[in-house]
C-alpha cells in the first residue's frame, strides 16, 4: 500500500485549471522530489494535497494509506499525520512560538502543556538550534533560515506519517540549509515520507531522494533518479522533456 497516491489530479484556483492530469505514488519511507521552473504548479500541488480550500479538485482524488482524503478538511489530513511546511510560514504578532508549540502538541498528539514544554526545549538542544527562538514572535522578524528552521522544528515534534516540504531551500543561507537538510535527513531514517518541492537543486547536494519527478505546465512531464536533477543543474528543465 502506497503512503500517499494521487491519481489523476486536475486542480482550479478560481476556475482557472492550475493542474492537468498529475499522478505520482509515494511509498512508505520514501523521499521523492518534484521539481520545476517556477509557475509550474509545484506549491499547488503541495498545497491541494494537504487541503487548503483556496485549490479545487475537478477531477482526480487523492489517498492516503489507502484513504481517500480528496475531500479532507485540512484539519483532519494533519491528524491522520500529514504535515505541510509552507514556503511563506506568516508573522503572527503577539503569540511566542513556545505557546504556539505547545497548542500544536496538544492538538495533534495529546501532549499537555508542562510535557509539551520539556519536549519543546529537549527538541530544540537535539538539534542544535538557539533557545531564543522559543521566546520571540511567532515569525516576526524572522530571517528566510530562522523561519524554515522553526517549520522543521515543528515537524521533528510533530512527527508526522507524511512531511510535504514546499522549498525549504527559498530564502536560506548555506549554514541554515545544511540544518534543515539534517533535520529531514533525520526524520527520514526514522521512518517519515517526504515529498519535498524545489526548483533548484541545492538542498538535494545533502539529501539521497528515491525519486524525482519534474513538472512543468502543470503536467508531470518526468519521473526517474537523481540523475534527472543532474541534467536540469546542467542544461536546465527543457532538457528532462527531451529524455
Amino acid at each position: 500500500m502506497f503512503m500517499l497516491k494521487v491519481e489523476n489530479l486536475h486542480v482550479s484556483v478560481s476556475d482557472k485549471e492550475i493542474l492537468h492530469g498529475v499522478s505520482l505514488n509515494l511509498e512508505k519511507g520514501e523521499l521523492h522530489v518534484v521539481m520545476g521552473p517556477n509557475g509550474s504548479g509545484k506549491s499547488t500541488l503541495a498545497l491541494t494535497i494537504a487541503g487548503h480550500p483556496k485549490y479545487t479538485v475537478t477531477e482526480g482524488r487523492i489517498l492516503f494509506e489507502g484513504e481517500d482524503i480528496t475531500e479532507a478538511k485540512p484539519e483532519e489530513r494533519a491528524k491522520k499525520g500529514i504535515f505541510l511546511s509552507f514556503q511563506h510560514p506568516v508573522e503572527v504578532e503577539g503569540v511566542k512560538v513556545i505557546n504556539f508549540l505547545q497548542r500544536v502538541l496538544k492538538n495533534l498528539r495529546g501532549i499537555d502543556e508542562v510535557e509539551a514544554y520539556d519536549m519543546i526545549f529537549k527538541a530544540v538542544e537535539e538539534l542544535g538550534l538557539d533557545e531564543s527562538i522559543l521566546t520571540r514572535f511567532l515569525n516576526v522578524g524572522f530571517s528566510g533560515g530562522e523561519r524554515k528552521k522553526l517549520e522543521m522544528l515543528q515537524a521533528y515534534l510533530v512527527r508526522p506519517k507524511l512531511l510535504i516540504l514546499d522549498e525549504p531551500d527559498s530564502g536560506v543561507d548555506v549554514d541554515s540549509l545544511k540544518v534543515i537538510a539534517s533535520i529531514i535527513n533525520r526524520l527520514h531514517e526514522e521512518g517519515t515520507s517526504i515529498l519535498l518541492i524545489t526548483h533548484y537543486g541545492r538542498i538535494l547536494e545533502y539529501l539521497k531522494p528515491n525519486r524525482v519527478h519534474v513538472l512543468k505546465e502543470g503536467r508531470l512531464v518526468k519521473s526517474g533518479g537523481v540523475e534527472l536533477v543532474r541534467i536540469i543543474e546542467e542544461k536546465g528543465f527543457a532538457a528532462v522533456e527531451e529524455l
